[in-house]
């Protein structure tokens, strides 16, 4: 398999990704508050952000330790299960009350987005490694 996605590159910097991710979210608040949308919904959108965020600085502690195999281990997981068990609560929430669960999830949806979009940007714009 040849190009950018088979070339090993070195893990970048994720403090940008994550800072546009929080822009987004704060962003949104005053969006919410003029439009005259639900607030809760924009608080739950950040706190379940704030979680996020926690939990990948968690992770990052452990990647230091990457000749460790139980560490790699935790680390993969944690990455999968964060985003999928973040996202389950805001689609529970929906389910229960669409008015507090939609708004909060297309907030923490885009700012995810963006994260996202930006680090797999700046992994494919790294130096190839050897």
């Amino acid at each position: 398999m040849n190009g950018t996605v088979a070339t090993s590159r070195p893990i970048p910097d994720s403090r940008v990704p994550a800072l546009a991710g929080t822009a987004v979210i704060l962003v949104a608040l005053p969006v919410f508050a003029i439009a005259g949308w639900p607030l809760e919904a924009w608080a739950l959108a950040a706190g379940l952000w704030v979680v996020f965020q926690a939990i990948g600085l968690l992770l990052r502690h452990y990647e230091r330790g990457s000749d460790n195999l139980a560490a790699v281990g935790l680390v993969a997981f944690g990455r999968i299960t964060r985003a999928v068990v973040l996202m389950g609560i805001l689609i529970a929430v929906a389910v229960a009350d669409s008015g507090l669960g939609l708004p909060a999830a297309v907030v923490y949806g885009i700012a995810f987005s963006v994260e996202f979009g930006l680090s797999l940007a700046a992994y494919a714009g790294g130096e190839a490694g050897k």
